[in-house]
């Protein structure tokens, strides 16, 4: 592996310890692994483990980090700068020894240093990289993309989020069956955070409120919490691409406020002596406990609280640092709620406004309004969380009252600009009150935000039509669309090697840093030399995917096949089972001899499903199903495999974006956000099948249709057919689809076991709530061109070729740039090393 980039802009800084730490040559990477090896880890360069030294090369590319990462803060301590602070549940930043040795440019240097131990080599040592299992899907790995992007451009930005003890779970495959395991990422030590305790806070839970007087006689209401945590931070460096910008991540871990009670402990009551510890430390053990229980559901309200808290409290203690009044809080941040998790950062702003810093109401309602902006990420209702009253008010009942005040002020607006419409106050109140009572979170945040944004042009459109029309009539100005983005250094410079290397021959090696130069492949894209070192990279990464398949499944793949790709969360509007019924399908048509047209093809699945989604987990084990029967039997030798790929995360996505020939996004239009696979896929030189739905709407845009294999009901049409829907009549409309659907029922794909899969048959043909069946015959017509166009390889090259030139709109710098200048109000800081700082 070697660099394909500049270092010039990178000097070794001046005044910041050590400049041996701050070395980037080869020598100097060796020297540090060396130091980190006896000093750090305590082991003798003879002994040292694969995992050794790992650990040996991850410290020193810190120590470079730590530079900047100062060097960052230094100039934001001496003047006025805004900062944006990202709050997220989830950040999935994925390996970050490969992503950082990008960033400063070192990638040959740290293969060279590694080499001199002469053991394995820097590929071994990454893949012995622990993921952090931060996030759960899109969601957090937009933060990450995010994150990366405002460090790329200069931006100073605190992302803040949860150091949960264990992540997302891993995903293993037992006779078909997804079985979630522990995710232990941090059980061999990890080298990539900066632990602070001397910044810790503390935050309150459950208790009572109660009135005072202050000094002035006004009447004034004060929290007392029955019980405390401290959040510990722990920061993530994130350095910008080949700039000396490092921003940070900030992740809290929950301590108990007393962690022994040495009395209980006398008296025997060894239980009772660690209880408040064992009670704190839950809030940071896991992502997203199950809330199908009251315990789980204030679990999971407790980490939004805490992280919250958390990290509004340290936003105050860094204006109070700065020297500046507490009215100026949005002049100095720009809070962004990453959907409805972190709303309740709008009661908790209040609370510290109102009673920590003895403001008045209007003036602290206009502080938390002009600092928070809100980006709304799904139009499924149950997406959209609401807050039972008895829970809400038990764990957070000052909060509760100041969202009480907030709902009255706002109804009584709605009230002068439309007298007498009851209907619209329920409608539009923050507490819900037909049914069980409740807090609407989504509420909250879009009554208190500057902004609200939807993250795709449909999807944006659709939440002012569709999920918020009376506050989009109230309120039009707040509405905005800034389509989401991802970062093209990890999801193409480094994941994609060969294609790197030959985007910097050909367009120049500081590429990832302009992404807009892809456009200056689009006049090769019809030459047949290009092709041929376009197909060589595609192949290769091919090559690399079909090793971890048959690493994982015993599975020989062939390279040069048609690689067809859905790789996602695992849900029923995602519709895994439409792919895997015309799969089924056309499993029947080899079957039948019916092979025109027919290319050699290798569908391959990957995503989790919810531990508690009974549905999910059943397509899950329809595609093993699917996999087991058609790889093992001889006629779809050679025209037909499937694989399902497990615990699919970030470092498995590096494989398979770059080796995907047919990216599968086939939604039910107007249900997906935006999703950003498809847009990792089309930079990658994917083509996409799909609807028109999220933002494969803009896909198709900036590719261009005939480069986009479109089929499906629209948004318009699926909520015509919502009015009439009987799936049964459908059946007939495709050939073999009753053969299929009775294939399936008789245990052709579950071993003979007819009851297994009849659950997943009748919810197609009864209800269908996503219309597969509507779907489905379209979808094979794509198919086919597809199968077509694969079988003209100069025009799939071409096709391929225009996907990646045309998808820049796509990166994260892009949608920063727009969040930067229509919500946040932020300009970019420079970073320049001086001699003598710090």
């Amino acid at each position: 592996m070697t660099s394909t980039s500049s270092r010039a802009e990178l000097p070794t800084p001046a005044g910041y310890g050590d400049p041996q730490r701050n070395g980037l040559s080869a020598g100097d990477l060796f020297d540090g692994m060396t130091e980190h090896l006896l000093y750090t880890l305590g082991i003798r360069v003879q002994g040292a483990s694969v995992h050794d030294l790992y650990m040996a090369l991850s410290y020193a590319v810190r120590d470079r980090l730590m530079t900047r990462h100062l060097a960052t803060k230094d100039q934001l301590r001496g003047g006025a700068s805004k900062v944006v602070a990202y709050l997220s549940a989830e950040f999935l930043i994925g390996p970050q020894l490969g992503n950082n040795l990008l960033m400063l440019g070192i990638q040959g240097e740290a293969a060279e240093a590694v080499q001199r131990f002469g053991g394995p080599g820097l590929s071994e040592l990454l893949a012995v990289e622990e993921e952090p299992g931060l996030g759960n899907g899109g969601l957090g790995r937009l933060a990450a993309c995010y994150l990366e992007s405002l460090a790329s451009l200069e931006i100073p930005a605190s992302g803040y989020g949860i150091r949960y003890e264990f992540g997302i779970f891993d995903q293993v495959i037992r006779d078909g069956w997804q079985v979630e395991i522990t995710d232990k990422w941090l059980k061999g030590g990890w080298p990539w955070e900066l632990v602070y305790p001397d910044q810790s806070v503390s935050v309150g839970f459950g208790g009572h409120v109660e009135s005072y007087w202050d000094q002035s006689g006004a009447e004034r209401r004060r929290w007392l919490p029955a019980y405390r945590a401290l959040g510990v931070p722990h920061d993530v460096p994130v350095l910008g691409y080949r700039v000396n910008s490092c921003d940070r991540i900030r992740l809290w871990r929950a301590v108990a406020a007393e962690s022994f009670d040495v009395h209980a402990f006398n008296a025997g009551d060894f239980q009772r002596a660690v209880q408040e510890k064992v009670a704190s430390e839950t809030l940071s053990k896991v992502l997203y406990p199950n809330d199908g229980t009251d315990q789980g559901k204030r679990l999971r309200l407790e980490q939004q609280h805490f992280f919250v808290s958390c990290s509004l409290q340290d936003m105050l203690r860094h204006l109070d640092q700065r020297g500046a009044p507490v009215q100026t809080f949005a002049d100095h941040w720009a809070v962004q709620l990453n959907d409805t998790h972190p709303a309740i950062a709008v009661a908790e702003l209040m609370r510290l406004l109102v009673d920590e810093r003895q403001l008045g109401w209007d003036e602290a309602w206009q502080i938390t309004g002009a600092a928070i902006a809100y980006t709304n990420h799904t139009l499924l209702p149950e997406a959209l969380e609401r807050w039972e009253l008895g829970l809400f008010g038990s764990l957070l009942p000052r909060h509760l009252e100041i969202i009480y005040e907030i709902n009255a002020r706002f109804l009584q607006q709605v009230r002068l600009q439309a007298p007498g419409d009851l209907e619209l106050l329920g409608r539009v109140s923050i507490i819900q009150e037909d049914g069980p009572r409740a807090v609407r979170m989504a509420h909250l945040a879009t009554v208190a935000a500057h902004h609200v944004n939807g993250v795709a042009a449909l999807h944006s459109a659709l939440v002012k039509t569709d999920l918020f029309p009376d506050f989009a009539a109230l309120w039009p100005q707040k509405f905005t669309n800034i389509t989401n983005g991802v970062t093209p250094r990890r999801w193409l410079a480094l994941a994609n090697p060969p294609m790197d290397a030959l985007l910097g021959d050909t367009i120049g090696a500081d590429w990832p840093a302009h992404i807009e130069r892809l456009r200056e492949l689009e006049p090769l894209a019809a030459d047949s030399g290009f092709q041929q070192r376009w197909a060589a990279c595609k192949l290769d990464c091919k090559r690399r995917l079909a090793a971890v398949i048959a690493e994982q499944s015993q599975l020989l793949v062939d390279p040069t096949s048609l690689f067809d790709v859905q790789v996602k969360r695992i849900h029923e509007y995602k519709r895994q089972h439409l792919n895997a019924l015309q799969v089924v399908l056309q499993y029947l048509r080899i079957k039948h001899g019916d092979t025109e047209g027919m290319v050699p093809r290798t569908v391959i699945f990957g995503g989790k499903a919810a531990p508690g989604y009974w549905m999910a987990k059943l397509i899950i084990r329809f595609i093993n199903g699917i996999a087991q029967t058609i790889n093992a039997d001889p006629h779809s030798r050679g025209l037909l495999n499937v694989a399902f790929l497990a615990d699919y995360n970030v470092k498995l996505g590096e494989r398979v974006y770059p080796a995907a020939d047919l990216s599968e996004q086939i939604s039910t239009a107007g249900l997906e956000a935006s999703g950003t696979g498809n847009m990792k896929f089309a930079l990658n030189g994917a083509l996409t099948i799909g609807t028109l739905d999220g933002a494969n709407v803009e896909i198709r845009e900036q590719v261009g249709a005939e480069n986009f294999f479109l089929f499906g009901n629209t948004t318009e049409q699926i909520a015509e057919l919502r009015r009439d829907y009987r799936p049964w009549e459908w059946v007939e409309r495709v050939p073999l689809l009753r053969e299929a659907l009775e294939l399936i029922e008789r245990g052709h794909f579950s071993d003979g076991d007819t009851d297994l899969f009849r659950p997943l048959v009748q919810t197609i043909v009864g209800s269908d709530s996503y219309f597969l069946l509507a779907d489905l015959g379209d979808y094979l017509r794509s198919q086919n061109e597809a199968s077509r166009l694969w079988a003209d390889p100069p025009a799939w090259q071409r096709a391929s070729i225009l996907n990646t030139a045309r998808s820049g709109y796509f990166s994260s710098d892009r949608a920063i740039r727009e969040y930067a200048e229509r919500v946040w109000g932020v300009q970019p800081l420079p970073v320049v090393m001086t001699q003598g700082a710090g």
